[in-house]
């Protein structure tokens, strides 16, 4: 099985797979072995690779003459089936990550039964990403199936930010002062002034419409540009960010020195964000609902009501989508591209 992700730009697959017995007939570890090569090569080379399986095969301690896809820290004495997994590593330049990381034996064990303690369940990750792994070992106490403990990993993805060209800022005319009878007034003054007296509008449509916008910015004014406040947190106030910004240093701080002192003092910070929270959307919307009934309030009308269509669509934009040959495109601009093909073949 095998799960494409897009994160941040970054293509992750996830491949989970359950290899054949010991005791199973060499043609159907062959054949497994096979499928699994299959999926590799669907995968393009860019992206990012993490294989979790039961291999039911021990790639042994030590690394004499396989350095390049494991270290040394495995369990016991290698088999044929731990050998398949290291030929198989090799073939697709794959690392077998448990083994790099040394261990207390509890940590490295994944396999128990009666008497017999081993590693059978690995992590795979691409050989040319492998620094992104900061650890690997198994969570002694917990177990995903009777007789295996759980593996996990600790991963951060380097991504590589592409800086987005800034858009130009176009400034908008402000318009809507025409509402107002004395912004129209000498809007009117100022436009005939500028066709030179005339009453009626000269033929020439482009002319007379490039004057009016022009007259417009001069009398009417033009904004900023600037980008307005996030329309998600427009309930924030000092309170609620000075909160939030205590919380994410307690947090640091845990993540540092994991002591029950520090960790006492996160989860408090933590009910002190949510009251805060609570305290200033209840203050806005009360003050939001008392400007709703005035002539005023039927702009914060109108943006309620597209807040909620917003927050009622599953998807609020398309990021990737595939190529002619199947591979997920994640960049913008080959997204774009991608599109104006398929619209492009639809016409023809």
């Amino acid at each position: 099985m095998s799960l494409k992700l897009e994160i941040e730009g970054v293509m992750l697959n996830v491949v989970s797979g359950y290899a054949p017995q010991v005791g199973c007939e060499l043609e159907e570890k062959e054949r497994f072995w096979s499928e699994l090569d299959e999926v590799m090569e669907n995968i393009p080379t860019c992206e990012r690779v993490v294989i979790g399986a039961d291999f039911n095969g021990h790639v042994g301690e030590g690394n004499r003459g396989d350095e390049e896809v494991m270290g040394k820290f495995g369990v016991k004495e290698r088999n044929l089936e731990g050998q398949m997994v290291v030929d198989f590593a090799k073939r697709m330049d794959m690392a077998v990550v448990n083994t790099y990381f040394q261990k207390r034996e509890e940590h490295r064990v994944t396999y128990k039964s009666g008497g017999r303690r081993t590693q059978v369940d690995y992590i795979l990750y691409r050989r040319g990403n492998l620094k992104e792994i900061s650890n690997c070992k198994v969570v002694v106490g917990e177990s995903v199936a009777r007789q295996h403990s759980m593996v996990v990993c600790r991963m951060t993805l380097l991504v590589c930010k592409t800086k987005r060209s800034k858009i130009a800022i176009k400034k908008k005319t402000k318009w809507w002062k025409l509402k107002k009878e004395e912004c129209c007034e000498e809007f009117r003054q100022k436009l005939r002034q500028a066709l030179g007296g005339q009453v009626v509008l000269p033929d020439d449509w482009e002319t007379t419409a490039e004057v009016i916008r022009e007259t417009g910015r001069k009398v009417l004014g033009v904004s900023s540009g600037r980008r307005k406040e996030d329309k998600e947190t427009w309930w924030w106030n000092e309170e609620v960010q000075d909160s939030i910004q205590r919380k994410r240093l307690a947090k640091k701080k845990w993540d540092m020195d994991r002591t029950e002192e520090n960790r006492q003092e996160y989860k408090e910070l933590q009910r002190r964000v949510k009251r805060e929270v609570s305290k200033a959307k209840q203050k806005a919307y009360d003050e939001l609902y008392t400007r709703l009934d005035t002539r005023e309030g039927e702009k914060d009308l109108y943006r309620l009501a597209r807040q909620r269509d917003r927050d009622g669509k599953d998807v609020q934009q398309v990021r990737v989508i595939k190529d002619r040959d199947g591979s997920v495109l994640t960049s913008e601009e080959s997204v774009q591209r991608r599109w104006k093909e398929y619209f492009e073949s639809a016409d023809e």
